[in-house]
């Protein structure tokens, strides 16, 4: 097979159905929307039920959402062991070294995993358990 002689597969592309192009096209004078009514004539609204009041407002509301919210950017302890001993590790150098995308409100430390190097460690909030197992492995922490 040569690249002049290459195809497209059959049934792969389809032609867009152009409604309302006249009796022979199949689809002409109500071009595929029945006879009157209001869905013939215009456009409804999603989730319009016809006057009814529609199950979006008949549902009773409930919660709240916290405009003041904080979301931080979660980083593991096993994640830290990539840095060299002595090194510290703060939320500008977890963006360059690709280990947190987007700062978001700040940068929270967890402890999953085992950490085996001493760190300095700068960040917004640490849980308890990250605190003792950074201070165990003879790092430091710092909240920014």
């Amino acid at each position: 097979m040569k690249l002049n002689e290459l195809q497209v597969a059959e049934g792969s592309r389809n032609v867009r159905n152009r409604v309302g192009r006249g009796e022979s096209s199949g689809n002409g004078k109500t071009a595929g929307r029945g006879q009157k009514g209001q869905k013939a004539r215009g456009k409804v609204r999603l989730g319009f039920e016809g006057g009814q009041m529609p199950l979006f407002r008949r549902k009773p509301k409930r919660g709240f959402t916290n405009i003041n919210r904080k979301e931080y950017a979660v980083v593991n302890l096993d994640v830290l062991n990539q840095f060299d001993n002595g090194t510290e590790v703060s939320p500008a150098l977890l963006v360059e070294a690709g280990i947190v995308k987007n700062e978001l409100s700040g940068i929270k430390i967890l402890a999953n995993g085992q950490l085996e190097k001493s760190l300095t460690v700068k960040a917004n909030k640490f849980s308890a358990a990250a605190v003792t197992a950074i201070e165990a492995a003879g790092g430091k922490t710092e909240v920014i």
